[in-house]
């Protein structure tokens, strides 16, 4: 079985997207992920660095994220007592990633300041870095940086410079099919409810085409909802109707996943509420468990 058979082994779907990936990473180019949180970005990523047996470096994009945190510091207490030399500095993850041959990955990517993006640019493009008081640092040929971003959060963030984008493949990921995510959501529970599964996955992606909601859930929320709903049937016996299980289930675990526009006056439960109404309300055959 070659990598990609491999890979692929442990994603469910994707076959696109993990095609295109891989192409990218095996032809030695950086990449930029694009696409809402629960897209299995992560989850290919871990893939294809167990595949080739090299460390995923995994660093949040934030303000804090300085040049120095992301390359490394040297020790305040050993350089009073030993002065400055390599042997005092830390290193930080870009510069782990870049020994080990791992590929660090970004989160984030657009939260992180200018100065910290020049320096991770330097790295790109020279594949080495020079560090003060330690020397050059070259990286391991399969050294690589995945970044990831969301094109829905713009709080926060910047926009990124031509210089960076034009040192990146950029690739678009989405939310998969309503089959896929029932896959998914099958796998991750481990329940064998398919009439659940499929409630929550249709409503998980209702979510995302609701006109109040600037961001819907991703697949996760779908994963806790059929967990909850699962789990409080069993606390609460036959004494409530399925459809207000999932109710309660879709307050608890989607209303925290739910971005509503800036200007709708609703709260995200009263939102999830109307959903939950189209859902059972227009089809009450739904509103019985399968």
């Amino acid at each position: 079985m070659g990598v990609r058979e491999k890979v692929a082994a442990r994603v469910v779907g994707r076959e696109r997207e993990l095609d295109l990936l891989l192409a990218a990473v095996a032809a030695g180019r950086d990449v930029l992920l694009e696409g809402p949180p629960g897209t299995s970005k992560s989850t290919i990523l871990a893939a294809i660095t167990a595949e080739w047996d090299v460390p995923l470096v995994f660093v949040e994009g934030n303000a804090d994220l300085t040049p120095t945190r992301l390359v490394g510091h040297h020790s305040p207490a050993r350089v009073l007592r030993e002065d400055y030399s390599a042997d005092t500095f830390v290193p930080g993850p870009l510069l782990d990633a870049m020994r080990s041959g791992g590929f660090l990955y970004v989160e984030e990517f657009n939260r992180a300041p200018e100065d910290t993006l020049n320096t991770l640019l330097t790295a790109m493009a020279e594949r080495r870095i020079a560090v003060p008081r330690v020397g050059t640092v070259e990286a391991m040929p399969s050294f690589r940086v995945v970044a990831t971003m969301n094109p829905y959060d713009t709080i926060g963030t910047t926009r990124l410079s031509t210089s960076v984008s034009d040192r990146l493949c950029r690739l678009a990921v989405g939310y998969q099919d309503a089959a896929a995510e029932r896959a998914i959501v099958a796998v991750r529970t481990d329940l064998e409810q398919p009439q659940l599964i499929a409630d929550a996955v249709a409503l998980t992606r209702a979510t995302r085409e609701h006109e109040a909601i600037r961001q819907g859930s991703s697949v996760r929320g779908a994963i806790d909802l059929a967990l909850v709903v699962d789990r409080l049937a069993r606390l609460r016996g036959d004494t409530d109707p399925y459809a207000d299980l999932v109710l309660d289930g879709m307050l608890l675990a989607l209303s925290g996943r739910i971005h509503l526009d800036e200007v709708v006056e609703a709260t995200p439960e009263n939102v999830l509420r109307s959903i939950w109404e189209s859902y059972f309300v227009l089809d009450p055959a739904r509103a019985e468990p399968g």
